[in-house]
């Protein structure tokens, strides 16, 4: 594909054949990763372009050559890899697939992925901040979620749902590629991103389909509740799930099972996330003169602080350190 016909060439980010300049610029706009020239040539040319928008965004790239990609789970954004031409071996887990304009790919950040672009290979990438788009699950499912969002790997792009879905990433690289004001106007820019935050849920496969799709989850039973309550009441003491199990009179393993079948969720997930509210709660109320945070994590139960501190990066998009500053 020529430097004309790469989409969005009015956005230019940059274009070099310098590998870590390229690693550097693409890992800035998207996410960071490893890059390194493929075994088959050393034709190296990296070509980007792309507008950030606020919640989303689009770019363009063409390496030029066969390079290979690897990075470990980036926890920032979901990726929509959408070819233009030529094919891109991808790996995210335990799924792979053969990319091609015919089949596109949606990169969840909760996972090791690699890829090998082959030679000849364009995409038209639409990013999404992972926070804003979980955000935006949780709103139409109106609840919080208590497991990360994940995709499918694999995007038909031939299918109707899917072709419409891409209709509203082509009007966005129009308005783009003309100045057109529609991306300037903020309560405009909120609706068109929504609509494709929306259409992509609706659309690719991903472990909240089923609840998207309408299927009621069935009425918790009695025992689960209880458990519930009980994390809720006794979050900072000492719980083990063995012991709540117990008191609300079932087994380990049907504890479990009913969190997962109802809650969509495991009782030490569970009462991991009351645990981190309730961080977040008295983070929120101290100052950095009043509390040090391995002080309010030890309180609530949290040992060991590394772990800690990912997993309520994780679970709110900043860290407790943002939080208690703030």
């Amino acid at each position: 594909m020529s430097a004309r016909s790469l989409p969005l060439a009015t956005h230019e980010l940059f274009h070099t054949r310098d590998l870590d300049e390229a690693r550097a610029m693409v890992g800035h706009a998207l996410a960071p990763h490893e890059l390194r020239l493929g075994k088959h040539g050393t034709r190296f040319h990296t070509r980007m372009n792309g507008v950030a928008l606020d919640r989303t965004g689009l770019y363009s790239i063409d390496y030029g050559g066969e390079v290979s990609i690897a990075a470990d789970a980036w926890e920032s954004c979901f990726l929509v890899m959408i070819p233009l031409v030529g094919a891109v071996e991808v790996s995210l887990g335990r799924e792979q697939v053969m990319s091609t304009p015919r089949l596109g790919c949606v990169e969840s950040p909760t996972e090791c992925m690699s890829m090998r672009w082959l030679t000849g290979a364009s995409h038209l990438v639409a990013w999404f901040d992972r926070w804003a788009l979980e955000a935006h699950l949780g709103g139409l499912l109106g609840r919080e979620l208590h497991r990360p969002l994940v995709f499918s790997l694999g995007m038909d792009l031939t299918r109707p749902l899917v072709r419409s879905w891409l209709s509203i990433v082509d009007m966005i690289r129009r308005e783009a590629e003309t100045d057109g004001d529609l991306l300037t106007r903020p309560l405009a820019l909120e609706q068109l991103e929504g609509l494709l935050m929306t259409q992509l849920l609706l659309t690719q496969p991903s472990n909240y389909t089923p609840a998207l799709s309408g299927e009621q989850p069935r009425t918790a039973p009695a025992a689960v509740n209880r458990a519930m309550e009980l994390f809720e009441a006794r979050a900072g003491e000492p719980l083990t799930v063995v012991n709540v199990a117990e008191a609300v009179g079932v087994g380990v393993r049907a504890l479990q099972e009913g969190f997962r079948r109802h809650l969509e969720t495991t009782p030490t997930a569970y009462l991991r996330d009351v645990r981190l509210e309730r961080v977040r709660a008295e983070l929120t109320a101290c100052g950095p003169d009043t509390a040090t945070i391995a002080e309010v994590a030890r309180r609530w139960g949290f040992v060991h602080l590394g772990q800690f501190s990912r997993a309520y990066r994780e679970r709110f998009g900043e860290t407790p350190a943002e939080t208690l500053t703030r």
